[in-house]
């Protein structure tokens, strides 16, 4: 882990925050149209981003403004772009769902160490370091729908840039899958650390949920034929067993927001610390069914990525279509918005 700040010490720098709220004109959002990309926030560095909050309506009933239209799918077609320095490319690129824990498009709160959701507001505690410059992005890929983003972002101003840091980064994939397909959650070349993964996951059948049969097979440097690492079931890397026996949990690293074998969908979160995974050249990492194909039934999922890099523009793969993003099986009370 990238660590920038001990609680027992002063900071260093200046403490600063970028804010939405605009005080000469005392509004407190940015409108994000259905269909525009918004830069909402630049940050001159060299910094560290220390915390990030945001939130925004539209993927609840507004009390406020009862005749706005709602519609969760919001939560995935909300892009969030993080941009280092002076990359043409985006190091954080993934739908605000994904990224703090609500792929399903159900808003479950649950607070980890590193990132979360929490009543209403969503939070990253992800250290995010930067030499020159950052700039904070949102697209709207909703066909219609209009949103209102609050942000702020908490930082350290500093006077050069932090030694040996790497810049955070976040990948997004989704899909459907036959059942003995590979689920692969992170591919990227260059140096850094590998720092834990959100992965949200939804049988095509219900009360299905083999899939969690998979383990981690995660492909380091020359290590490219065999994984070096390997584990023993998909539930077990999130320090689960037996499918989540008990349930929903919310750990500091760990956990299980949502849970539901009926609809055989399940988000989970694991958050690598001392335990992060180095690579100096390459990584890989997907979770692999060893099952039979003809005992496997289809499912979805979709993941989120984080780690480390040396590089402020790592390899991505590119952002799927909308449609793709939607490509899920059902949605809790709006499953005609569902890809059929």
């Amino acid at each position: 882990m990238t660590r920038m700040l001990n609680p027992a010490r002063k900071p260093p720098g200046q403490s600063r925050q970028f804010t939405t709220f605009n005080l000469e004109k005392r509004s407190k959002t940015i409108p994000i149209p259905a269909g525009k990309r918004v830069t909402v926030g630049e940050i001159e560095g060299p910094a560290y981003i220390s915390r990030l909050w945001l939130t925004f309506p539209g993927w609840f009933w507004q009390h406020w403004n009862r005749s706005h239209p709602i519609d969760p799918t919001i939560l995935k077609a909300l892009i969030l772009r993080i941009y280092w320095d002076d990359a043409k490319t985006p190091a954080v690129e993934a739908p605000v769902g994904d990224f703090f824990g609500a792929g399903h498009c159900e808003f479950n709160s649950f607070t980890s160490q590193f990132v979360g959701t929490s009543s209403g507001g969503f939070y990253s505690y992800w250290p995010m370091p930067f030499a020159s410059r950052c700039r904070i992005e949102l697209e709207n890929r909703h066909p219609k729908n209009e949103t209102h983003l609050f942000l702020n972002a908490n930082y350290q101003a500093l006077d050069v840039a932090p030694a040996g840091a790497g810049y955070f980064c976040a990948q997004f994939r989704t899909g459907r899958r036959e059942g003995p397909e590979e689920a692969v959650i992170l591919e990227t070349r260059g140096s850094g650390h590998y720092a834990g993964c959100m992965l949200h996951m939804q049988g095509q059948e219900l009360n299905y949920l083999s899939f969690l049969e998979a383990p981690e097979y995660v492909y380091i440097d020359d290590d490219w034929e065999k994984p070096r690492i390997a584990g023993t079931g998909l539930e077990d890397y999130f320090n689960g067993g037996w499918y989540f026996r008990d349930g929903e949990f919310a750990g500091p690293l760990h956990g299980v927001p949502l849970k539901d074998p009926l609809r055989a969908m399940v988000t989970m979160y694991r958050l690598h610390d001392e335990d992060a995974i180095a690579f100096d050249r390459r990584i890989r990492f997907a979770f692999v069914n060893p099952w039979d194909p003809e005992r496997l039934k289809p499912y979805w999922y979709s993941s989120v990525a984080y780690f480390y890099s040396e590089r402020p523009d790592p390899p991505h793969p590119p952002l799927p279509a909308p449609n793709e993003v939607l490509s899920y099986y059902r949605t809790r009370d709006t499953d005609h918005l569902s890809i059929p």
